[in-house]
């Protein structure tokens, strides 16, 4: 959750037209009692800085801009970081009008801080009809546990087989996952999208816990659209409660993963046949046109859950920046939609953290990532949940239980 004011200082204080330090402060404390009213519908109160930085001069004249975020969420408290950036300044020298200015290039950072907000229990409140406010809910956390582009080469920890993925399964759910988003196998560890495998493993998991199975209908790269929907034909007892959804054609490392528009509107109507709930797969800001037309041909309906795949190499790259311009397009064309995201590779920790600090929801596994750390093999998708569990309530967010995943994600649609 981010805040911004934009000033123009306009009262010196000290000799050489110099502004008082103290006003960038100030600016930090209006951008922290907006964050107050985003988050709880009050004004609050600012508890203390644990630091404070004063970086670059700030003159009369200058524009700056004081950008606020909440970076972990307590019971009462708010953690915030504070940024000012200079990205005007009058234009004095020889030649110069009285009235020339500078637009910056690069906006220079003149101050950043960090501080607490807190807003007592009995001044918190809830939001009003239309009012776009209130903290995040809990994280529902998806582990990602087989894949198709992984291999036993890279990591022996891949689980093949119903019971080395239904074992694997209860101890991502011991970690904390409610949801497993499932790729199956044949005997030489080939990616497949036969029905009965899928029917094998969705029994050996839902033996040994309670989580949302989530079937792709992705499969892998070169699948026809007939063999990828093979989970979609799973019934009864074993039918998956989700499935994924994948949007717009794109490069996909040195291949191409190919979802023509028509293909697309196929296998929702598909899901939508099988009474599956989908999740939807954006892995570049123009999927978001195509949900448009999905939803506006109603072959989706609202409300959605969508993932964000970032870091596909071909694709859009895993950064703040992308994801919060995801984030601000899903929320103002598509309402009270939820959303996660999937990293790849090394982003996989650091795009899980930067999700649950957003307010949003994490996937992780070996799908997407086979290391700990630098060098270091995960054992397991389980120690990546373990993981993110761990990042997640750094921030002050604790995870979703299955029941809770499940009214959230398996909401009835709007008429």
């Amino acid at each position: 959750m981010k805040a911004r004011i934009v000033v123009r200082m306009s009262k010196p204080h000290y000799g050489g037209n110099l502004v008082d330090g103290a006003q960038m402060l100030s600016l930090f404390g209006d951008v922290a009692t907006e964050l107050c009213i985003r988050a709880d519908g009050d004004e609050g109160l600012f508890r203390a800085y644990d630091s404070v930085e004063f970086l670059a001069p700030v003159y009369s004249g200058d524009f700056i801009e004081a950008v606020g975020e909440i970076v972990a969420w307590g019971k009462t408290s708010l953690k915030m970081s504070f940024h000012a950036y200079k990205y005007i300044s009058p234009l004095v020298g020889p030649g110069q009008q009285p009235s020339a200015a500078q637009l910056h290039g690069e906006p220079i950072l003149v101050c950043k801080a960090s501080g607490t907000c807190v807003v007592p229990q009995s001044c918190r409140r809830q939001a009003l009809p239309g009012e776009a406010i209130g903290r995040p809910g809990p994280v529902i956390l998806t582990a990602a546990i087989v894949g198709a582009e992984t291999t036993r080469e890279q990591t022996p920890y891949l689980p093949i087989t119903p019971e080395e993925i239904g074992d694997e399964a209860a101890r991502c759910a011991q970690a904390g996952a409610t949801v497993i988003h499932l790729h199956v196998r044949d005997e030489a560890g080939h990616p497949s999208q036969d029905t009965e495998r899928f029917r094998a493993a969705i029994a050996a998991i839902r033996s040994r816990c309670d989580v949302i199975v989530q079937t792709s209908t992705g499969g892998a790269v070169g699948m026809s659209v007939d063999e990828r929907c093979g989970p979609l034909r799973v019934r009864d007892a074993d039918k998956p409660e989700m499935a994924t959804l994948n949007i717009g054609t794109i490069n996909f490392g040195d291949d191409i993963f190919v979802n023509r528009r028509l293909d697309t509107f196929g296998i929702a109507e598909r899901i939508a046949q099988a009474g599956i709930v989908p999740e939807i797969e954006i892995y570049d800001l123009g999927h978001l046109d195509i949900l448009k037309e999905l939803c506006e041909k109603g072959a989706v309906k609202r409300p959605l859950h969508v993932q964000f795949v970032l870091g596909v190499r071909g694709a859009l790259q895993a950064s703040q920046r992308n994801l919060e311009l995801l984030v601000s397009r899903l929320s103002s064309d598509f309402p009270g939609s939820t959303w996660g995201v999937a990293g790849i590779g090394r982003h996989e920790l650091p795009m899980a953290e930067l999700a649950a600090r957003l307010g949003g929801n994490v996937r992780v596994g070996l799908e997407d990532n086979i290391f700990i750390e630098k060098g270091v093999l995960a054992k397991g998708s389980s120690a990546l949940c373990e993981k993110a569990a761990a990042l997640c309530q750094s921030v002050g967010r604790r995870l979703a239980t299955t029941a809770e995943a499940r009214a959230i994600l398996l909401a009835k649609p709007s008429p």
